[in-house]
């Protein structure tokens, strides 16, 4: 089974990626579904998303849950029936999930395309970014905030916040591998720790 990587972020706090090679029967063995998750996984069309919703309760047989631990609210975000705090995404060949004892967390991961120049407009001032000269640069610097905001939005959990108006990211160096976020919404600001990490032309952004 392909366990990626982990990420220990604090004493509390960790990251489980995982990169999807099995096929779905060796996904499923040994691998018990509560009722609505078998009736989600045969209501997807595609395999890749069935492949990822699988390999999601492999992480989370990592840290010692199964499915019938997750539970999902109204707005659809997920939670555990012991409280801890956990995040989930899912892009292609990769899933991850964070997890944590006493922190809101929030997780995505991108695959790197040149798509994003074509909607940066829509969820941050792009001019923040004209100085960057080089394209991949670019694509990877506005894949990460794109991220950021994403995990912000997921730490939220309700409909409403918009990426341009609600959530703000704090410029950053690739070097640092780090930055900070704040979603100011309904005269409340709430500000977060953010780290990204780049692999295999993926992108994964964590908050917490």
């Amino acid at each position: 089974m392909a366990l990626y990587k982990t990420l220990t972020v604090n004493k509390t706090t960790k990251v489980l990626i995982w990169k999807i090679e099995e096929s779905i029967a060796e996904l499923k063995k040994d691998t018990p579904l509560s009722k609505n998750s078998e009736t989600r996984l045969h209501s997807m069309r595609s395999e890749l998303h069935q492949k990822g919703f699988l390999s999601i309760r492999h992480l989370l047989k990592n840290v010692g849950y199964t499915d019938f631990d997750l539970i999902y609210d109204e707005f659809g975000k997920p939670h555990l029936k012991d409280g801890k705090f956990i995040s989930i995404t899912h892009s292609f060949t990769f899933t991850a999930i964070i997890i944590s004892d006493d922190l809101h967390v929030g997780i995505d991961i991108e695959k790197q395309r040149d798509k994003i120049l074509k909607i940066a407009h829509k969820f941050t001032p792009i001019e923040e970014y004209k100085t960057i000269a080089n394209v991949d640069a670019l694509i990877s610097k506005l894949t990460i905030v794109w991220g950021a905001k994403e995990s912000l939005y997921k730490i939220y959990g309700k409909k409403k916040l918009l990426f341009l108006h609600h959530i703000y990211i704090e410029d950053f160096k690739f070097a640092d591998e780090k930055t900070s976020g704040e979603i100011k919404y309904n005269g409340e600001k709430m500000t977060y720790e953010i780290a990204f990490l780049e692999f295999e032309g993926f992108t994964c952004v964590y908050a917490y």
